[in-house]
Parts: C-alpha cells; sequence; structure tokens
C-alpha cells in the first residue's frame, strides 16, 4: 500500500532526515491551507492546527515500510499525530505536533528551508548547528549495526 506524505522540515530534500525519503517518490512541492501555526521546537519545526499560517513543503508517496520509518522519526502517535490534507497529489499524511508549544517560537511565514537558511538570523544558525536531538541515536545506531555486517556508510 502507498501513502501520500507532506513533509515541512528536516525531512525536505537536502535536510538532514531526507535519507529517509529514500526510494520515495517525489511528487512536488506544496503549500498547506492558511490553516496552521509552524514552531521552534529545537533544532526542527513542529506544525500545529490553528493559526492563519500556509506551511510550505514537499509531497512524496512512499510505501508501508517508508510510512514507519517516518512514524519511528516522528514517534508516532505520542509526540506527533497523522493528520490528512488536501494537496494537488491527492490526500496527504501530515505530522502534527502533540507536545507543549508554550514559549514555543514561530517559524515566520510557514517556511522552514527559509528560515533555517537566513544568514542574519541568530536563531536561524543555532538550528544550523544544532544536531537532531530525535535522530541522533538513531543514526548512532545505523552507523552501528553498518560497522556490524561490515558496510561503510555512504
Amino acid at each position: 500500500m502507498h501513502h501520500r506524505v507532506f513533509v515541512y522540515g528536516t525531512l525536505l530534500r537536502g535536510d538532514v532526515n531526507h535519507y529517509l525519503l529514500d526510494g520515495a517518490d517525489f511528487l512536488g512541492p506544496h503549500r498547506t491551507a492558511p490553516c496552521f501555526t509552524l514552531y521552534l521546537l529545537g533544532a526542527y519545526p513542529g506544525l500545529a492546527r490553528g493559526g492563519s499560517t500556509a506551511v510550505h513543503g514537499e509531497v512524496y508517496e512512499v510505501d508501508g515500510a517508508g510510512l514507519r520509518r517516518l512514524d519511528r522519526l516522528e514517534d508516532y502517535p505520542r509526540l506527533y499525530d497523522r493528520l490528512p490534507i488536501p494537496t494537488p497529489y491527492g490526500r496527504a499524511w501530515v505530522y502534527v505536533y502533540r507536545g507543549s508549544l508554550e514559549g514555543r517560537p514561530l517559524i515566520p511565514a510557514g517556511d522552514w528551508r527559509t528560515f533555517v537558511s537566513d544568514p542574519d538570523s541568530f536563531r536561524a544558525a543555532g538550528v544550523r548547528g544544532a544536531r537532531d536531538s530525535k535522530t541522533l541515536h538513531r543514526r548512532q545506531e545505523r552507523l552501528l549495526a553498518l560497522a556490524d555486517a561490515g558496510s561503510h556508510p555512504s
């Protein structure tokens, strides 16, 4: 079974977790309806229901194994929930943050890529230099598994 997924943060092309979409079909860019808010949660963003922001991202088609990889990254259903949204490519899942948002800064214009690439933003510079705390231990596990198998990461 195949699933469409809308991604808006570290899963975007060129970002730290995009490797989890290896083998997925890129369907195209998308901007959501203006009914969300995008927050900075440290080294990654979190989308929340409500608000008036159209969030920028990309839509992919993944198989069941691909969706399970993304669920693991997003700690679904504990840390993030999934919500179906309309896209030009058909309905797609979007991961919606379930944790506390109190005191979390907003990501202006709902655009993670623009936010982290802003050379004048002190906060964005911190994000660029930070490791994604959600995936650091998983990356270490992957490297250990490759080493045990006699492989080397590319």
